[in-house]
């Protein structure tokens, strides 16, 4: 398997500085900051970019459960909601809420809501994240006859 990469450089104090991150395979460079993370600054921050990994690898995850199973899905959506919170005297990851809603021909919720469940525990950034509380809504979207 592949090795993935990324790169941070930072410039400066924690409250006048900033930062650029860039990914290996030069599909994102983004400025950061302390506005960027503590604030509503212009830029993204650590928690963003975890969060979008989450996602991503959730989706596929849940796709790949689903197809295996023979349900092939016509559409994954999640969002991740990354909670950082001052947690004695540094700040944590606490919380992160995956949302997720599955467009899957031909099964029923309760079907979907276990694939969503064995995604959630199985993807890599997931099991990455274990120290983190990961809480899932998943919403099954009944699939129009094809």
């Amino acid at each position: 398997m592949a090795k993935r990469t990324a790169s941070a450089v930072w410039e400066g104090n924690l409250r006048e500085g900033k930062g650029t991150v860039k990914l290996g395979s030069g599909a994102f460079e983004g400025q950061y900051s302390f506005s960027s993370r503590f604030e509503e600054g212009t830029g993204t921050n650590p928690e963003e970019l975890i969060g979008a990994a989450h996602a991503g690898c959730f989706s596929m995850a849940l796709a790949a459960g689903l197809t295996k199973a023979g349900h092939n899905p016509k559409r994954i959506s999640t969002n991740a909601n990354v909670s950082l919170e001052k947690v004695g005297e540094g700040f944590k990851i606490t919380t992160i809420e995956l949302n997720t809603e599955g467009e899957v021909p031909g099964i029923d919720e309760q079907t979907f809501l276990d694939a969503a469940e064995g995604a959630k525990k199985n993807c890599p950034v997931s099991q990455a994240l274990a120290g983190v509380d990961i809480k899932l809504n998943a919403k099954f979207v009944k699939s129009a006859a094809a």
